[in-house]
C-alpha cells in the first residue's frame, strides 16, 4: 500500500486530500503544528478507511523542521511515495507596516520548509525509479499582488521551482505537480487579515472547495501535468494576464483592487 505525506494536514486542502487519499487505500504521514486536529483526523480515517495513519506534530517555520520530519519518517522505516508540500500562509498589508518576523515566517513556511522537504525526499524516489512531489502554489505565483507581496513572491518560487523540477524528471520515474488554486474554502482569508481589504468581499465570488482542488490535482497527476489552474474560467484568464498586459499596467490596475480600508 503506498504512503503519502501531506504537510498542513489538519485542515484545508491538506485535510481533504488525507480524505481521498484514504478513501483509494493509501497509507498517511499527516504533519502539522495542530496536535488534536491531526490526531482526530487520524482516528477518523483510520476507522472509516483501515489504513495506517502516522501523525507527526511539527510547526515547520521552526529552522530544520523539514528535517525533523524526514528523521522521523526515516527512524519509522516508512517509504514516502507521495510527498504533498501544502502548508502555507500568507499576511495581508502594506509590506512596510506588517510584521517583519511574519514576512520571514512565509518565507521560511512556503519556501525554505518545501525546498528543504523536497531535497530530503526526492533522492530516494529517484533511486527507486518513482514517486510523485505535489506542490501546492496558487494563482498569486503568476503575478505580483501589491499587499500580499511576499506571499505571491513565495508562491513564484514555488511555481518556478516545481516546473523546472517536472523538467529535470521526466525519465526518472518520478512525477511532479504544482497545483494553483484560486480562492478556495479555507482559513487562508482568515488568517491574512483579508477582513481589512476596502472590498473584502470580493473573496466569496467563484471560491472553490478543498475538495475539488483535490479531484482536479488528481486528475492533472494522471496526464502527468506539470501545472494545473484549478477553478473557474476566471482563473485561467488572471494566470494569462502578465503574457498581454505591460506588467507595469497589471501591478498598477490590481493595486487598488487590494488596497486596504483607509
Amino acid at each position: 500500500m503506498p504512503t503519502a505525506l501531506i504537510t498542513g494536514a489538519s485542515g484545508g486542502i491538506g485535510a481533504a486530500f488525507a480524505r481521498e487519499l484514504a478513501k483509494r487505500q493509501t497509507d498517511l504521514v499527516l504533519v502539522a503544528r495542530s496536535q488534536d486536529k491531526l490526531h482526530k483526523l487520524a482516528q477518523q480515517l483510520q476507522e472509516d478507511y483501515q489504513i495506517e495513519v502516522e501523525v507527526i506534530v511539527q510547526d515547520l517555520i521552526v529552522p530544520d523542521a523539514a528535517t525533523n520530519v524526514f528523521k522521523s519518517v526515516t527512524q519509522k522505516n516508512i517509504t514516502i511515495d507521495l510527498l504533498i508540500n501544502n502548508a502555507g500562509f500568507g499576511d495581508y498589508g502594506s509590506f512596510s507596516q506588517t510584521s517583519r518576523t511574519k514576512q520571514l515566517e512565509i518565507i521560511q513556511l512556503n519556501i525554505l520548509a518545501l525546498v528543504d522537504l523536497t531535497h530530503q525526499v526526492l533522492p530516494q524516489m529517484q533511486q527507486r525509479g518513482s514517486g510523485i512531489i505535489m506542490n501546492i502554489c496558487s494563482i498569486s505565483g503568476f503575478q505580483p499582488l501589491p499587499y500580499l507581496s511576499i506571499y505571491s513572491a513565495s508562491k513564484a518560487f514555488v511555481l518556478h521551482f516545481s516546473e523546472a523540477l517536472w523538467a529535470e524528471n521526466q525519465h526518472t520515474g518520478v512525477k511532479i505537480l504544482v497545483v494553483c488554486p484560486g480562492p478556495t474554502q479555507t482559513d487562508f482569508f482568515e488568517v491574512a487579515g483579508f477582513n481589512k481589504m476596502s472590498n473584502s468581499g470580493s473573496q466569496n465570488q467563484d471560491i472553490e472547495s478543498p475538495e475539488s482542488v483535490v479531484q482536479e490535482a488528481l486528475n492533472a497527476l494522471e496526464r502527468d501535468d506539470c501545472t494545473v489552474v484549478t477553478g473557474s474560467w476566471k482563473n485561467h484568464i488572471i494566470v494569462n494576464l502578465a503574457r498581454f498586459l505591460p506588467r507595469k499596467l497589471l501591478v498598477k490596475v490590481v493595486e487598488p483592487q487590494f488596497r486596504p480600508k483607509a
